[in-house]
């Protein structure tokens, strides 16, 4: 009988315990890494591969979806667009967007030391605005100040074919000798961030 009650107990606490989780994000977190399969490098074979898998760059960032709706507005009516032009957004959803840098880089001709920072864009039709801002760990934009940024540059978007519903980045070197880019998509906008290490 005594058994049969701790059972219980235990099974009671089980319950209570899968109570704890929130649900899954309607955005999940994900990152994207330079070069690409970094964050495997443990599983290389040789010393020399693994050296070359180390991380120069590592983006986290949420992944919201656009759902039917369009990417940019001009009004202040939400229901336009996700996006309104020409105001300051975080690069994502829930947390701000992480830049880890490794070592120090070049962007638009502006030195960025190593280090974690947040990503903010400011969109517009035709360009985006790029700033690194050195404030960690803010939640949207609601702790930005644009007096902490460190670094602001200005990149064409286009518009492609291919949709992408949910926002995705991905960091690839288009030529082994020159800059890494940053590929930001969503929605039918593409832009890159070119950096240099």
């Amino acid at each position: 009988m005594k058994n049969i009650l701790v059972l219980g107990i235990f099974l009671m606490s089980l319950i209570g315990s899968a109570q704890e989780f929130a649900p899954l994000d309607k955005s999940p977190m994900d990152a994207a890494y330079y070069p690409a399969n970094a964050a495997k490098r443990k599983f290389a074979k040789t010393a020399v591969q693994r050296k070359s898998l180390e991380p120069k760059i590592r983006v986290l960032y949420s992944r919201p979806s656009l759902s039917g709706r369009e990417l940019l507005r001009d009004s202040d009516n939400r229901e336009d667009g996700v996006l309104k032009i020409g105001e300051p957004w975080r690069l994502g959803a829930n947390e701000s967007t992480e830049l880890l840098l490794m070592d120090s880089a070049m962007i638009d001709g502006q030195k960025l030391p190593a280090g974690r920072y947040t990503m903010i864009v400011v969109p517009y039709e035709n360009e985006w605005e790029i700033r690194i801002n050195k404030e960690n760990d803010g939640w949207g934009n609601y702790s930005y100040e644009s007096d902490f940024d460190v670094v602001a540059a200005k990149i064409p978007v286009r518009k492609v074919k291919d949709f992408v519903d949910e926002l995705s980045i991905s960091l690839y070197n288009p030529d082994e000798k020159k800059a890494i880019h940053m590929l930001i998509g969503w929605g039918y906008y593409r832009a890159e961030l070119p950096i240099m290490m």
